[in-house]
């Protein structure tokens, strides 16, 4: 009987249908993203353990850095993960004008985000905090400049979808590039949720 019940479960037929049914390019994202998730992954783990190894050492150097520049890159690159829902949303209602908004204010606070993240550094580095200057600082850098390179990708893919929406792309085209863009954009997102805290109120 319970052998009965597993077979019911694990039928051939069924599992076979329900991988067919998930489009190659959502399993191609996942695998992308599980592979960058070690990435972080690795690099968080070995900040807080380093963090506690510092005793007190990282805490100091946390007190340099631009916690309100910080905060606001929190609320651009959070607000702009919503745009990217709403875009999606808009594409699924066949309203184009809307979407296209929605991906100009997502690229845009993409953008605002690097820019208010140089505007950062650039203090940062005048005030002589720079790679070199800690274990902390290198770890800054290495994470924030390694995000930042993963923003700037999905901001260039966002950029072809918009153009791809200016130029009346078919809805099937949007509607899947939109979630699989998406996709991305959140875990970019969710990175920096990660390092916020992290780096800035050590």
């Amino acid at each position: 009987m319970m052998g009965a019940g597993v077979k019911s479960i694990l039928e051939p037929g069924e599992f076979d249908d329900a991988i067919r049914q998930i489009p190659p390019g959502k399993i191609g994202v996942w695998w992308f993203l599980a592979s960058e998730i070690m990435v972080f992954g690795g690099l968080i783990t070995a900040f807080i353990l380093f963090s506690f190894a510092s005793r007190g050492a990282f805490a100091a150097a946390a007190e340099h850095v631009q916690w309100r520049l910080g905060a606001t890159n929190t609320l651009v690159l959070v607000t702009s993960s919503l745009t990217m829902i709403l875009a999606l949303g808009y594409a699924r209602a066949r309203n184009l004008a809307r979407t296209r908004l929605c991906l100009f204010i997502t690229v845009t606070l993409g953008m605002t985000f690097l820019i208010i993240k140089a505007v950062e550094y650039a203090t940062e580095i005048k005030e002589g905090f720079v790679p070199g200057t800690s274990l902390f600082w290198s770890f800054y850098f290495g994470m924030t400049g390694l995000h930042g390179l993963h923003l700037m990708a999905g901001i260039i893919v966002n950029c072809i979808l918009l153009v791809a929406a200016l130029r009346r792309a078919p809805w099937a085209f949007l509607e899947r590039r939109l979630e699989l863009a998406g996709l991305y954009w959140h875990f970019v997102d969710v990175v920096w949720i990660f390092l916020f805290p992290l780096l800035y109120l050590t």
